[in-house]
């Protein structure tokens, strides 16, 4: 991975491990779909203007099919999912679940007929990647509902998806264009439901307001622009490695800002995730061209 697609990679890494806390705090008092439109209306109101500026809005719409395609597998259906399910599961666990991602990418991927080989290197960093998480959070299953868990698993597969969908079907709609429009549509779908909730956020404690506004400036608005460019950096399969250290990330503002003790889980598998990441990042190397020799020979 180039040194741009370092940067982009641990600077969304940061910034989307701040979701699952955002979140738990957020539908601790308001509903999910609330979170979600709230989430949505404030990323469109940022980026839709900057994208009617620079006169990109028409030709975001003229491939109008992937790209809601792209808004119901990234942003509709599996939003709600997540906002609904970590009313009941603990942020741990929905960060350990989700972190299935990449796999579930490669398996897209492959469906897809992408050409990039997923090498023994790769696969390996992947599974080093999962036992970190696991030591890190631990598998705390005692008490799960399966159905959050299966929401956590739907949503696991739009994750995987939508970035496929991005990197073949919307190569030419500028991220911040295709952004705008994902989040505008989706508020448009949930706000029937979550206007007359207005007294839910009305209502909330300036905790649950700053989440919810934290939620859609940065971790929407300003996360998903980048999310477009690394996508276009390094691909869809490598860009979804974030899942793994979004956990990482989580876990350690906990500890700084919550004052969560720093367990031995965390000192053996924060250095196992930072190296599946390594790992699981890593560019196939290219096929070799056959020489003469070989075409000849194959032709006798």
């Amino acid at each position: 991975m180039s040194r741009r697609g370092w940067v982009l990679f641990l600077t969304l890494s940061v910034i989307w491990g701040a979701p699952y806390l955002l979140i738990k705090v957020a539908v601790g008092e308001v509903s999910p779909v609330s979170v979600v439109f709230a989430r949505c209306a404030i990323g469109a109101a940022l980026l839709l203007p900057w994208t009617i500026y620079r006169g990109q809005l028409r030709p975001a719409l003229r491939h109008w099919k992937p790209l809601l395609l792209f808004t119901v597998l990234e942003m509709t259906g599996p939003w709600l999912l997540l906002s609904w399910a970590e009313q009941s599961l603990s942020s741990s666990l929905t960060g350990l679940l989700v972190a299935a991602v990449p796999f579930a990418a490669a398996l897209a991927a492959r469906l897809a007929g992408e050409e990039e080989r997923l090498t023994p290197v790769r696969l390996l960093g992947m599974g080093i990647g999962v036992v970190g998480i696991a030591v890190l959070l631990g598998l705390d299953l005692e008490g799960a509902q399966l159905l959050p868990i299966l929401a956590v698993a739907l949503v696991v597969v739009g994750y995987a998806t939508a970035p496929l969908i991005v990197f073949r079907a919307l190569p030419d709609v500028p991220g911040v264009a295709a952004s705008s429009v994902a989040l505008f549509v989706t508020a448009v779908v949930y706000a029937p439901f979550a206007l007359p909730r207005l007294d839910e956020v009305a209502g909330a404690s300036s905790e649950a307001v700053l989440s919810l506004a934290t939620l859609g400036v940065l971790c929407t608005a300003i996360a998903l622009a980048i999310f477009f460019v690394l996508i276009r950096e390094v691909g869809p399969q490598r860009a979804l490695v974030i899942t793994f250290v979004n956990p990482v990330v989580a876990v350690l503002l906990g500890v700084w800002l919550l004052e969560e003790p720093f367990t031995l889980g965390i000192a053996l598998g924060l250095p196992l995730v930072l190296v599946g990441c390594v790992l699981a990042t890593r560019r196939s190397a290219p096929r070799p061209e056959p020489s003469v020799e070989a075409v000849d020979a194959a032709a006798r």
